[in-house]
Protein backbone atom coordinates (compact mmCIF):
# COMPACT_ATOMS: atom_id res chain seq x y z
CA UNK A 1 0.00 0.00 0.00
CA UNK A 2 2.80 2.41 0.85
CA UNK A 3 4.55 1.71 -2.65
CA UNK A 4 1.21 2.37 -4.40
CA UNK A 5 0.87 5.80 -3.01
CA UNK A 6 4.37 7.04 -3.28
CA UNK A 7 3.54 5.88 -6.69
CA UNK A 8 0.59 7.97 -7.40
CA UNK A 9 2.45 11.48 -5.16
CA UNK A 10 5.07 10.53 -7.36
CA UNK A 11 2.85 11.13 -10.49
CA UNK A 12 0.84 13.61 -8.88
CA UNK A 13 4.46 15.70 -8.39
CA UNK A 14 5.33 15.75 -12.19
CA UNK A 15 2.17 17.42 -13.05
CA UNK A 16 2.20 21.32 -13.40
CA UNK A 17 0.15 23.38 -10.57
CA UNK A 18 -1.40 25.08 -12.97
CA UNK A 19 -2.95 21.98 -14.37
CA UNK A 20 -4.19 20.89 -10.94
CA UNK A 21 -5.41 24.38 -10.37
CA UNK A 22 -7.44 24.24 -13.74
CA UNK A 23 -9.21 21.47 -13.15
CA UNK A 24 -9.88 21.76 -9.64
CA UNK A 25 -11.87 24.51 -10.95
CA UNK A 26 -14.11 22.42 -12.74
CA UNK A 27 -15.48 21.08 -9.67
CA UNK A 28 -15.99 24.51 -7.88
CA UNK A 29 -19.71 25.08 -6.53
CA UNK A 30 -19.38 28.37 -8.59
CA UNK A 31 -19.73 26.27 -11.67
CA UNK A 32 -21.19 23.09 -10.57
CA UNK A 33 -24.65 24.78 -8.34
CA UNK A 34 -25.77 26.98 -11.69
CA UNK A 35 -25.07 23.62 -13.86
CA UNK A 36 -27.25 21.87 -11.18
CA UNK A 37 -30.00 24.46 -11.59
CA UNK A 38 -29.58 23.88 -15.54
CA UNK A 39 -30.17 20.27 -15.46
CA UNK A 40 -33.32 21.10 -13.38
CA UNK A 41 -34.22 23.78 -16.17
CA UNK A 42 -33.60 21.14 -19.07
CA UNK A 43 -35.14 18.63 -17.40
CA UNK A 44 -38.33 21.01 -16.07
CA UNK A 45 -39.31 22.15 -20.27
CA UNK A 46 -41.67 19.30 -20.49
CA UNK A 47 -44.40 18.24 -18.44
CA UNK A 48 -43.66 14.72 -19.26
CA UNK A 49 -40.45 15.08 -17.49
CA UNK A 50 -41.26 16.31 -13.96
CA UNK A 51 -41.26 13.50 -12.52
CA UNK A 52 -37.73 13.14 -13.58
CA UNK A 53 -36.99 17.02 -12.93
CA UNK A 54 -38.17 16.64 -9.26
CA UNK A 55 -36.17 12.79 -8.75
CA UNK A 56 -32.75 14.98 -9.28
CA UNK A 57 -33.62 18.03 -7.46
CA UNK A 58 -34.59 15.16 -4.28
CA UNK A 59 -31.34 13.33 -5.09
CA UNK A 60 -28.83 15.89 -5.92
CA UNK A 61 -30.45 18.49 -2.63
CA UNK A 62 -29.87 15.84 -0.30
CA UNK A 63 -26.33 15.27 -1.42
CA UNK A 64 -25.82 19.19 -1.05
CA UNK A 65 -27.52 19.23 2.33
CA UNK A 66 -25.62 16.21 4.05
CA UNK A 67 -21.76 17.94 2.49
CA UNK A 68 -23.13 21.11 4.11
CA UNK A 69 -23.82 19.84 7.47
CA UNK A 70 -20.67 18.04 7.68
CA UNK A 71 -18.95 20.88 7.31
CA UNK A 72 -20.92 22.97 9.54
CA UNK A 73 -20.68 20.44 11.85
CA UNK A 74 -16.66 20.63 12.28
CA UNK A 75 -16.03 24.34 11.36
CA UNK A 76 -18.96 25.26 14.58
CA UNK A 77 -18.21 22.47 16.97
CA UNK A 78 -15.36 20.62 15.75
CA UNK A 79 -17.26 17.46 14.83
CA UNK A 80 -14.41 15.27 12.65
CA UNK A 81 -12.18 12.23 13.10
CA UNK A 82 -8.60 12.83 13.87
CA UNK A 83 -7.49 9.27 12.55
CA UNK A 84 -9.09 9.79 9.42
CA UNK A 85 -7.76 13.44 8.89
CA UNK A 86 -11.47 14.00 8.02
CA UNK A 87 -13.27 17.68 8.38
CA UNK A 88 -16.26 16.74 6.14
CA UNK A 89 -17.02 15.29 2.83
CA UNK A 90 -15.35 17.24 -0.30
CA UNK A 91 -17.73 19.76 -1.45
CA UNK A 92 -15.85 19.76 -5.22
CA UNK A 93 -15.70 15.54 -5.23
CA UNK A 94 -18.96 14.83 -4.20
CA UNK A 95 -20.64 18.33 -6.59
CA UNK A 96 -18.63 16.89 -9.28
CA UNK A 97 -19.44 13.11 -8.93
CA UNK A 98 -23.27 14.21 -8.41
CA UNK A 99 -23.42 16.94 -11.41
CA UNK A 100 -20.68 15.87 -14.27
CA UNK A 101 -21.97 12.44 -14.92
CA UNK A 102 -25.64 13.82 -15.83
CA UNK A 103 -24.64 16.60 -17.34
CA UNK A 104 -22.91 14.55 -20.08
CA UNK A 105 -25.58 12.17 -19.96
CA UNK A 106 -28.21 14.95 -20.59
CA UNK A 107 -25.91 15.82 -23.49
CA UNK A 108 -25.80 12.47 -25.25
CA UNK A 109 -29.72 12.58 -24.43
CA UNK A 110 -29.98 12.21 -28.37
CA UNK A 111 -27.77 9.48 -28.63
CA UNK A 112 -27.94 5.48 -28.21
CA UNK A 113 -28.06 3.87 -24.70
CA UNK A 114 -24.77 2.87 -25.12
CA UNK A 115 -23.52 6.75 -26.03
CA UNK A 116 -25.41 7.94 -22.72
CA UNK A 117 -23.73 5.23 -20.65
CA UNK A 118 -20.50 5.73 -21.67
CA UNK A 119 -20.82 9.77 -21.25
CA UNK A 120 -21.66 9.28 -17.74
CA UNK A 121 -18.61 6.93 -17.08
CA UNK A 122 -16.84 9.66 -18.57
CA UNK A 123 -18.43 12.30 -16.06
CA UNK A 124 -17.42 10.00 -13.61
CA UNK A 125 -13.86 10.01 -14.92
CA UNK A 126 -13.49 13.61 -14.64
CA UNK A 127 -15.07 13.85 -10.92
CA UNK A 128 -12.85 11.60 -10.00
CA UNK A 129 -9.66 13.48 -11.88
CA UNK A 130 -11.24 16.48 -9.52
CA UNK A 131 -11.03 14.28 -6.72
CA UNK A 132 -7.17 13.97 -6.93
CA UNK A 133 -6.99 17.73 -7.96
CA UNK A 134 -7.81 18.37 -4.37
CA UNK A 135 -5.29 16.17 -3.03
CA UNK A 136 -2.78 17.40 -5.18
CA UNK A 137 -3.22 20.93 -4.29
CA UNK A 138 -3.20 20.40 -0.51
CA UNK A 139 -6.61 20.99 -0.30
CA UNK A 140 -8.27 17.96 1.15
CA UNK A 141 -7.38 14.53 2.95
CA UNK A 142 -7.66 11.39 1.43
CA UNK A 143 -10.53 10.77 3.42
CA UNK A 144 -12.33 13.76 2.67
CA UNK A 145 -12.00 12.85 -1.22
CA UNK A 146 -12.59 9.37 -0.98
CA UNK A 147 -16.06 9.88 0.68
CA UNK A 148 -16.77 12.89 -1.22
CA UNK A 149 -16.22 10.53 -4.03
CA UNK A 150 -18.33 8.24 -2.67
CA UNK A 151 -21.44 10.17 -1.92
CA UNK A 152 -21.32 12.17 -5.70
CA UNK A 153 -20.81 8.88 -7.32
CA UNK A 154 -23.77 7.51 -5.27
CA UNK A 155 -26.02 10.49 -6.23
CA UNK A 156 -25.60 9.99 -9.92
CA UNK A 157 -25.83 6.60 -10.47
CA UNK A 158 -28.95 6.35 -8.86
CA UNK A 159 -30.22 9.04 -10.36
CA UNK A 160 -29.62 7.59 -13.81
CA UNK A 161 -30.84 4.14 -12.80
CA UNK A 162 -34.21 5.62 -11.38
CA UNK A 163 -34.78 7.41 -14.19
CA UNK A 164 -34.75 4.20 -16.34
CA UNK A 165 -37.96 3.95 -17.80
CA UNK A 166 -38.92 7.61 -17.52
CA UNK A 167 -39.03 9.91 -20.42
CA UNK A 168 -36.23 11.93 -20.02
CA UNK A 169 -34.79 15.31 -22.02
CA UNK A 170 -33.99 15.00 -25.65
CA UNK A 171 -32.26 18.89 -25.33
CA UNK A 172 -29.21 19.38 -28.18
CA UNK A 173 -25.74 19.39 -26.71
CA UNK A 174 -25.74 23.01 -27.67
CA UNK A 175 -27.79 24.02 -25.46
CA UNK A 176 -26.75 22.22 -22.30
CA UNK A 177 -23.27 23.50 -23.52
CA UNK A 178 -24.60 26.98 -23.34
CA UNK A 179 -25.97 26.43 -20.22
CA UNK A 180 -23.02 26.10 -18.44
CA UNK A 181 -21.63 29.13 -19.86
CA UNK A 182 -23.66 31.22 -17.93
CA UNK A 183 -21.91 31.05 -14.72
CA UNK A 184 -19.05 32.36 -16.32
CA UNK A 185 -20.68 35.53 -16.58
CA UNK A 186 -20.26 36.26 -13.14
CA UNK A 187 -17.52 34.28 -12.31
CA UNK A 188 -14.24 34.06 -13.93
CA UNK A 189 -12.81 30.55 -15.08
CA UNK A 190 -10.28 29.78 -11.80
CA UNK A 191 -12.15 32.58 -9.64
CA UNK A 192 -13.58 30.39 -6.15
CA UNK A 193 -16.56 31.10 -5.14
CA UNK A 194 -16.74 32.05 -1.60
CA UNK A 195 -18.62 28.96 -0.57
CA UNK A 196 -16.03 28.53 2.14
CA UNK A 197 -16.23 31.94 4.20
CA UNK A 198 -20.07 31.56 3.97
CA UNK A 199 -19.99 28.38 5.55
CA UNK A 200 -17.78 29.78 8.46
CA UNK A 201 -19.79 32.65 9.26
CA UNK A 202 -23.08 30.52 9.06
CA UNK A 203 -21.46 27.71 11.10
CA UNK A 204 -20.25 30.65 13.75
CA UNK A 205 -23.32 32.23 14.00
CA UNK A 206 -25.03 28.89 15.03
CA UNK A 207 -22.12 28.05 17.25
CA UNK A 208 -22.38 31.32 18.68
CA UNK A 209 -18.25 31.81 18.34
CA UNK A 210 -15.79 33.80 16.69
CA UNK A 211 -14.31 31.39 15.85
CA UNK A 212 -14.27 27.87 13.70
CA UNK A 213 -12.58 25.10 13.99
CA UNK A 214 -9.32 24.35 12.02
CA UNK A 215 -7.77 21.03 10.92
CA UNK A 216 -4.85 22.03 12.94
CA UNK A 217 -6.89 21.92 16.11
CA UNK A 218 -8.19 18.72 14.85
CA UNK A 219 -4.83 17.04 14.73
CA UNK A 220 -3.30 19.14 17.30
CA UNK A 221 -6.42 17.92 19.90
CA UNK A 222 -5.66 14.37 18.65
CA UNK A 223 -1.55 14.46 19.13
CA UNK A 224 -2.27 15.80 22.68
CA UNK A 225 -4.57 12.74 23.59
CA UNK A 226 -1.89 10.63 22.18
CA UNK A 227 0.43 12.40 24.32
CA UNK A 228 -1.53 11.33 27.40
CA UNK A 229 -2.41 7.78 26.57
CA UNK A 230 1.58 7.68 26.29
CA UNK A 231 3.75 10.08 27.91
CA UNK A 232 7.12 8.25 27.43
CA UNK A 233 6.72 8.33 23.69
Amino acid sequence: MGFLRDLVWAFIERIPQSYWLALTWLGDSGLLLPAAASVTLWLSLSRRTWPTARLWVVLFGTTGFVVMCSKLAFLGWGIGSARFNFTGFSGHTSLSGSVWPVVFWLMASRRTHRVRVAAAFAGWGLAFAIGVSRLALFAHSASEVITGLVLGVATSAAFLLLQEGRPHSRIPAYLVALGLLLPLTMLSPGTPAPTQSMLEVIAMWLADTDQVYTREHLLQGHSAALHRLNPGE
